[in-house]
């Protein structure tokens, strides 16, 4: 029999012949509790006491972490990483927020399978925008960032992820909106992830979020699949020109200083001849003048050297013959010439 079968029951109606459940007791046994004692009270004041306190009155805030107190809910203070005190809640209440971890947020696509191999899925409502130019363009692009103030961050903007999503989706349509197509898709991507990420912060920063932006990554940056392979035909033909001019270039800068210094050689060489001559010349004009002025002191004996001098220099190069001025004829003997004496042997044979 079960303890409650005792109790008198009222009956339902589903009791007695019509079946059913029974009704509920219609009285309780009155319960005589002793008497609480004041040292009882003061043990059982002491042990609610001890619970309260257990539920925490020091607390650890990691190395990578910003811990926000807040008493009664309101901002308190702040939290230095290492061992901290707090009162127990409900008084106070700590938040932990990792201030060193770098997140990232992507723009124009998401992570469905991160694999490996990842596999991504396309949003195009965030990726397509239109360039200076008017020109359609499909960009995936990652920003990373790092809490700076965790009060901030906390409690100055809720949903901050997709803050930050909002932000770097104008901030890239605004880079994007004033640059041409071929700009961003060749050497412009650089200079758009800097633009990008300024002007995210900047944004971030009007707001009080408590963000530091890290980095901004072009992931893809690509025109809509409908066009592309036009797109890549062109941009082809572009990075053709730009080799041949860059060949160009180089084959100028390899011949013009070639040819300056050659042109440098002949006026260098040219100039030497000239002075060559000029000096010559120059001498020329003093020996003559020298012996002007010693034929002015002896005509005749300068008159005789200067023939002397002459004939030294010619007869050694001809051939000469000795003349007897008595027989009145040229003598076939001794002959005096560059071959010497045996030219008239040879003569003879």
């Amino acid at each position: 029999m079960a303890p409650w079968d005792d109790f008198p029951r009222q009956k339902g109606p589903g009791s007695g012949q019509q079946g059913g459940n029974a009704g509920l007791p219609l009285e309780f046994p009155k319960i005589n509790l002793p008497p609480i004692k004041p040292g009882n009270i003061a043990l059982i004041i002491a042990g609610v006491l001890v619970l309260w306190l257990g539920t925490g009155i020091f607390f650890l805030v990691g190395p990578d972490e910003q811990g926000v107190l807040l008493r009664f809910g309101e901002y308190n203070r702040t939290a230095d990483p290492g061992l901290n005190f707090k009162f127990p809640a409900p008084i106070e209440r700590v938040l932990k927020a990792k201030v060193t971890k770098v997140r990232r947020e992507e723009i124009g696509f998401r992570i469905s399978d991160p694999g490996p191999p990842a596999r991504y899925r396309d949003v195009p409502l965030e990726s397509l925008m239109l360039t200076g130019d008017e020109n359609i363009i499909d960009i995936d692009l990652v920003v990373q960032y790092k809490i700076s103030s965790a009060v901030e961050f906390l409690f100055e903007v809720r949903r901050q992820r997709k803050a930050i999503r909002d932000a770097t989706e104008a901030a890239i349509r605004e880079v994007v909106g004033r640059t041409e197509i071929d700009q961003v898709l060749t050497v412009g991507k650089f200079e758009a992830q800097n633009e990008t990420r300024e002007l995210i912060q900047n944004i971030l920063n009007t707001y009080e979020m408590g963000i530091q932006i890290v980095a901004v990554q072009l992931q893809d940056v690509h025109p809509p699949k409908q066009v592309v392979d036009a797109f890549k035909d062109v941009v082809s033909a572009k990075e053709d020109r730009e080799r041949l001019i860059n060949e160009a270039q180089g084959y100028r800068n390899s011949v013009i200083p070639e040819t300056r210094g050659k042109a440098a050689q002949i006026v260098r060489m040219a100039e030497a001849y000239r002075e060559e001559k000029i000096n010559k010349a120059e001498g020329d004009a003093k020996r003559f003048d020298s012996i002007l002025l010693e034929y002015n002191k002896a005509e005749d004996i300068t008159r005789k050297r200067l023939y002397i001098e002459t004939m030294e220099e010619i007869l050694p190069g001809i051939e000469k013959y000795i003349v007897d001025q008595k027989s009145g004829g040229i003598l076939p003997i001794l002959p005096i010439g560059p071959k010497g004496l045996g030219s008239l042997e040879k003569t003879e044979k």
